[in-house]
């Protein structure tokens, strides 16, 4: 088997103490407390994308093919970017890095002055600055998702067995991952996430498979419905770097 790299997304921590919501309103597609997220905020987001993503006459050969998002994919980092915000603003965290816009449009192959872009750019700025969490080793269960997720992406062989692939998938980025997805889960009840049934089970990836399949993520409000979904996954985006001028985190 090719060992296939898990890319880390965000390592984010934060202990806070749960309340649930339930709540649906036309013309919106998430709650975040009393913020609205609306249905033609998100259209609005997807119109530009298109707009700007459609081929140039001299594209750039070292880029990779526009991928725009789904609807998912853009109410997933809208609500995530909200409680970030939330998160950051009661605690007093600074970023500890800079995720560029530049750097992002280059990762998705689409126009760094989009909105969306500047939204994801700020949302891992924010998320640089929360506190990073114990690792947690996985669970049999947790590492046979892992397993299940990288099977159904073919990034596993049919052929390696799962205690060969729990042995290379089994490290420090996913036992980070694990306790990111637990505190962020956390942060989201917390600030009484409600999500739209259309967009039901709705999550952001916190760790990928290189090539761009999810390996461990976080669920954002409730569960699964019977509504259709189109959910959709990005490119994994790049790791913020510290830089001189940042202070450090408040404990």
């Amino acid at each position: 088997m090719r060992a296939r790299r898990l890319v880390a997304v965000a390592t984010v921590a934060v202990g806070l103490v749960a309340l649930a919501g339930c709540r649906t309103e036309p013309g919106v597609a998430a709650y975040v407390g009393d913020q609205r997220i609306t249905e033609d905020a998100v259209t609005g987001v997807l119109d530009e994308l298109r707009a700007t993503a459609a081929p140039t006459a001299s594209p750039d050969l070292g880029a990779p093919p526009p991928q725009v998002p789904g609807r998912n994919q853009v109410v997933s980092a809208l609500v995530l970017s909200e409680v970030c915000q939330r998160v950051s603003a009661e605690k007093g965290y600074r970023p500890q890095g800079q995720a560029e816009p530049a750097q992002v449009a280059r990762q998705l192959g689409l126009a760094a002055e989009s909105e969306y872009v500047a939204k994801l750019a700020a949302l891992y700025t924010c998320l640089s600055g929360l506190p990073a969490g114990e690792p947690a080793a996985p669970t049999e269960q947790e590492l046979a998702d892992v397993i299940a997720a990288g099977r159904e992406a073919g990034v596993i062989p049919p052929d390696v067995p799962d205690d060969a692939a729990a042995g290379q998938l089994d490290g420090p980025q996913l036992r980070t991952a694990l306790a990111t997805r637990k505190t962020l889960a956390e942060a989201v009840e917390t600030y009484d996430v409600t999500v739209n049934p259309r967009y039901r089970p709705l999550e952001f990836p916190v760790l990928s498979f290189s090539g761009n399949a999810p390996a461990v993520s976080v669920p954002l409000g409730e569960p699964g419905s019977d509504a259709v979904t189109d959910i959709s996954t990005p490119e994994p985006l790049p790791t913020v770097e510290p830089t001189e001028a940042d202070e450090p985190v408040a404990s």
